[in-house]
């Protein structure tokens, strides 16, 4: 078994996360508490969009991502005029391709939550004079906290187990774009099993330990307002 490679790998996966989880946080916040102020009858196709890479096959997704980063299309030349290099087949091409993939499993569980505040405690907050960061960040963010970290979480472990976007859009570049599901791929495809069950299983149980820990704060919380209640 090659362990430099594998835990080089796992490194890349790591950080591909870890940085797809925090730029999702920061602009899948404003978009869900948009989405759930919004009264327009273009809720619905804004709220169909950000849900698309729910249904969506990763490959097309990947694909037409693809073709954007591409130098051959304007598109892909005006991104490599700005950034001097190519977005297809890198690093920093498989994390917008991320963000867009896994952007429903944050936005989604924010703007419920957001919408289930209701107005009681935010008018409270206007009649004292509260600001609308002010109202968002001291009442709105730790009534929400429980739901942040699930949406967090379930933004870091869908990332990790991208396959089909990561692959289309970055390749299988040691060190740079292979990722732990390209690994495994790679290993079942050279026939090497006793390698693929330590990472196959190594994502199993990962990914098994963060939906408990996901389903114990939602069991938390919820019993918390029930308390309360």
């Amino acid at each position: 078994m090659d362990y430099y490679n594998e835990w080089l790998a796992l490194a890349t996966t790591l950080k591909l996360a870890a940085i797809t989880t925090i730029i999702l946080v920061i602009i899948g916040t404003p978009l869900a508490w948009w989405l759930a102020q919004m009264q327009s009858r273009f809720k619905v196709i804004l709220e169909a969009l950000v849900a698309l890479p729910l249904v969506l096959p990763p490959t097309v997704l990947g694909f037409y991502l693809l073709l954007l980063f591409s130098p051959n299309y304007a598109s892909g030349s005006f991104l490599q005029s700005l950034t001097g290099s190519s977005l297809a087949f890198s690093f920093t091409g498989i994390v917008i391709g991320s963000i867009i993939y896994s952007l429903p499993f944050v936005v989604q569980p924010l703007q419920k939550a957001f919408e289930q505040l209701g107005d009681t405690h935010i008018e409270a907050a206007i009649m004292l004079g509260a600001g609308p960061l002010d109202r968002f960040f001291n009442i709105v963010v730790p009534m929400t906290k429980a739901t942040f970290i699930t949406a967090a979480s379930l933004g870091f472990a869908h990332t990790i187990g991208e396959f089909g976007v990561v692959l289309m859009i970055g390749g299988n570049i040691e060190g740079e774009t292979r990722v732990l599901s390209i690994a495994l791929f790679d290993q079942v495809e050279a026939m090497n099993y006793q390698t693929a069950h330590y990472l196959a299983g190594g994502l199993l149980v990962g990914s098994l330990l963060l939906l408990a820990f996901i389903y114990l704060l939602n069991y938390r919380a919820e019993r918390k307002i029930k308390v309360a209640n």
